[in-house]
């Protein structure tokens, strides 16, 4: 049995949360926020505390809170010598203070308090600095995901850049598709299958090979037709942005079709 308290009430660590409760082998002792409100429907499942100084003794604590607040608070833990690993994907384990033995359970996913996850799914990437902790934290990953990893600092700091990409920045352009939809009257939710279809199929395609539409045939006609029905000159940038990468990633593939064709 794993033993573990968590530091932290955000959409991370509320998700960790449900995930290690249903775990068979790990027990968590207690769950610490500078303000316990948005925790208390949990009061009769887990000890709350909002006192760093009550802090109880387990296996494992992690930091489960913005970037910019993990060092002051690992700083003020009261004891040493103990596991402390954080959830974020861009900060150094190193930022942990070193009065404590330090690694990483970064879960490589998208979380929101309202959107359930199944965490068997989430890839879940792992590092300590001692070799002794690893073994220990990969067990912890285990109870709650099928999909453990061990990476590096570089790895999982470029894994977080590329997470920007595929998940930050393309729900920017959903959002941009629903404003291009809402100001015509059309329904957003026709694009679903769509979003769906997209994400399905870099499963056994690699996006390269799965790029479609006008910007890859270079379809000048169709690029100028839809750059004339966007008035807002912010959504026209992202468009001529986006058409220009596509077209410079598949410049040498367009001009090996021609020839052939030719």
């Amino acid at each position: 049995m794993i033993t573990i308290v968590i530091l932290g009430a955000g959409n991370v660590a509320h998700h960790l949360y449900k995930a290690f409760f249903s775990a068979e082998n790990v027990t968590i002792k207690q769950w610490y926020n500078r303000d316990i409100k948005s925790m208390r429907p949990f009061n009769s499942e887990v000890l709350l505390t909002s006192d760093l100084s009550q802090l109880v003794e387990a296996d494992i604590y992690i930091i489960a809170v913005s970037d910019d607040a993990i060092t002051q608070l690992s700083e003020q833990l009261p004891f040493e010598d103990r596991l402390v690993v954080h959830t974020s994907g861009s900060v150094s384990p190193y930022d942990i203070d070193k009065k404590n033995r330090r690694g990483i359970f970064y879960p490589l996913q998208t979380f929101s308090k309202g959107a359930e996850i199944n965490f068997a799914e989430v890839p879940l990437c792992l590092e300590t600095l001692m070799r002794k902790d690893y073994q220990q934290l990969k067990h912890l990953g285990q109870s709650i995901s099928k999909h453990t990893k061990r990476v590096n600092s570089d790895q999982r700091a470029a894994l977080h850049l590329a997470a920007v990409f595929v998940n930050n920045f393309t729900n920017q352009l959903f959002r941009v598709a629903h404003e291009i939809t809402e100001s015509q009257g059309a329904e957003f939710d026709l694009l679903k299958p769509l979003i769906l279809e997209t994400a399905n199929k870099i499963q056994n395609l690699s996006p390269f090979r799965a790029q479609t539409g006008p910007a890859k045939r270079n379809d000048k006609k169709t690029i100028k037709r839809h750059l004339k029905m966007l008035d807002n000159e912010h959504h026209k940038d992202i468009y001529k942005l986006m058409t220009a990468s596509i077209k410079k990633t598949h410049a040498s593939t367009s001009a090996t079709t021609k020839k052939k064709d030719n």
